[in-house]
This record gives C-alpha cells, structure tokens and sequence, in this order.
C-alpha cells in the first residue's frame, strides 16, 4: 500500500471513531500527569492513542523508507562506476575506482587490474560500454578510427595496445602520416615508429630519406638498399651512401652486404675510393674493403694491403690470394661464403 493512501485511510478512521466518540458523549475529562493535569474532549482521548500509533507508524516507515532509498542509490552509484570501470578496461586504460558497496567493491575492484577483450558482439549493454566494444571491434578488424571525431583522442595512453593498434592501421593506408611518423619518431610507440620507418624505406628514395636519416637504423637500411635495382637506383650516389654510413652502426657483416650491392650499381673505382675510406674511418669495413678487391681483381692492391696488416689478420683472404697466384681460375666464392665472411 502506497504510504499516502495509507495515511489519508489511517486519518479518516481516526475522524471516524473521534466523531462517534464525541456523539456519544461530548464532555471533557481531565488527566492529571506528575501533578499536571490535562484536560480534553472524551473523543480526543479516545483517539489519542491511533493519533500517536499514526505518527510513530509513519516516523518509522519513513526512517526505513529513506534508509532503503539511500541504499538504492548507493547500488545505483555503484552500477554507473562499476560502468565506468568495465569502459576503461574494455579500452585497455584501467584505472582505480572507488565503490560505496562493500558487496561490489570486493569483485569490482578487480577491473582496475584487468583489461578486457570479449569474444563475440554483445546486446543489451549501455550506450558507453556498446560504444567501446565497438570502436575496439572496428581498430581490431583493421579499421582506423578518428578518436578525435569520437571525442576519444586524448584518453588513451602512449603504450595502450588499442591506440598502437589503430596507428598501425592508419600508417597502411595514409602515406603522409607515415612521413609524419618518421619525422617525429619520438613522439609515438616503438611499434608505430617501427613500422613507420619501414614503410617509408619500402616506397620511397635515398634523397628524401636523407632529410630523416637520423629516424633510419640498419634494418629499415637495408630494406631501401635492397630495392635498388638497374631500372632504378632510388637515386642512390656516394653521397648519400657516405651519410648513411656516418650515422648508423654498422657491423662487419652491415659492410660486406652493402659492398655486395654498391659493387653492381656504382662505378667501380668510386665504390673502391669509398670503401677505402670507410675501413681507414672504421675496421668493421676492412672485410668489405678486401672483398671488394677480390671482386674487381686487383691482385696487387690485395697484396699491398694484406702486407700492411699482421700475418695473422685475414687468414681466408691470405689463403685465398695464395690459390689464386697459384691458379687464377679461383673466385672469392670458391673459398668463402659470403655470409661467412666475417
């Protein structure tokens, strides 16, 4: 029964009995309480006692009623953070939360530790989790999503796997953020910046790479090199070798691969003068220095070079140059493997 019906019924059969009472008999009676006396109609002591049950009924039921309706609103409170909780660790940013519910608080509290991937689409969630799974949903299947035009931009984290996700699609399909990535490596994730400067080594020149050489490291090196080819040299010169060279570190194996390319598409005595120069500058480059003398033949500078280094040092090419003043049918391949060099 709704407690306003309950009151206007609980009055009326008070106003009842009252009126009865007084028809009955309209006289006053008196009662006197630690020598006060009190004096009232018959009928209003008659009723007193509902009157009293009436307020004490209707102070207790709305003491139990504003206790069960704070109650209320505490779960209530708890369901939208528990909301908010299950938002961010759907979007890999959990975060602390703080439940009212001792009930809630001891599982809930779970989700500040938790990141979470559902296997299927879900019906019947609220507007701000469905909104979630799908945006992770779409980055997932390969999709970019404009987390500005969701009003997402600055909510997610550097290192969160989401946001890395959805750079790394964007980077397939938008050449100029990919520029944009190579330019400013620092300012995305170790991922992004990876895969950046990877495709930017697998489409553009050496001329334009020049302007981002300091973003380059061996391995996004050799993927350009190796798309140097007769029909196009990717514009590829001494100059632009001997940049690349400067700035990166390379290992004696590094040298030996890029003499082993450089020795088809560059002029011979330029690509000689330039490995002369790299092995004077660094040893790691002595290995790529002799290859190439055996490549181009040049049995004398061979000797010289080798006369200039201890006995001990170069043992294969020694060995080499020995079989090869003995019968000048041998070939570098004949003796070393070419990923054995070094």
């Amino acid at each position: 029964m709704r407690v306003s019906l309950y009151i206007f019924i609980a009055t009326m059969l008070i106003a009842i009995f009252g009126a009865f009472a007084y028809s009955v008999n309209p006289n006053d009676y008196t009662v006197t309480i630690l020598d006060v006396p009190f004096k009232l109609h018959i009928a209003l002591w008659v009723i007193l006692p509902a009157m009293i049950l009436l307020v004490a009924t209707i102070a207790h039921m709305t003491y139990y009623g504003l206790k069960s309706f704070l109650k209320i609103q505490r779960w209530k409170k708890d369901a939208n953070t528990l909301d908010k909780a299950l938002y961010w660790a759907i979007l890999k940013e959990p975060k602390e939360h703080k439940f009212i519910v001792k009930e809630v608080a001891s599982s809930a509290k779970l989700l500040s530790k938790s990141n979470i991937d559902t296997l299927e689409n879900i019906s019947g969630l609220t507007p701000r989790l469905s909104k979630a799974l799908n945006l992770v949903s779409k980055i997932k299947s390969g999709e970019y999503v404009d987390l500005y035009a969701e009003k997402m931009g600055n909510i997610l984290n550097e290192g969160n796997p989401i946001l890395i996700q959805n750079r790394l699609n964007r980077l397939e399909n938008d050449d100029k953020f990919v520029e944009d990535v190579v330019k400013s490596p620092e300012l995305f994730s170790e991922a992004v910046s990876k895969k950046a400067i990877e495709l930017f080594a697998n489409k553009e020149n050496f001329t334009k790479a020049q302007k981002y050489i300091k973003s380059f490291d061996t391995n996004s090196f050799f993927i350009m090199l190796q798309r140097v080819n007769e029909d196009d040299l990717l514009e590829l010169n001494s100059e632009v070798l001997e940049q690349f060279i400067k700035e990166l570190k390379f290992s004696c194996s590094d040298f030996v691969r890029i003499a082993n390319i450089t020795k088809t598409y560059l002029n011979p005595t330029e690509n000689l003068v330039l490995f002369k120069q790299y092995q004077k500058d660094n040893p790691k480059a002595q290995n790529a220095y002799l290859y190439l003398l055996f490549e181009y033949e040049l049995i004398d500078d061979i000797k010289r070079y080798l006369d200039e280094h201890d006995e001990n040092d170069f043992v294969k090419f020694r060995a080499l140059l020995d079989l090869k003043q003995s019968n000048k049918n041998y070939k570098l391949d004949d003796l070393i493997d070419f990923n054995s060099i070094c």
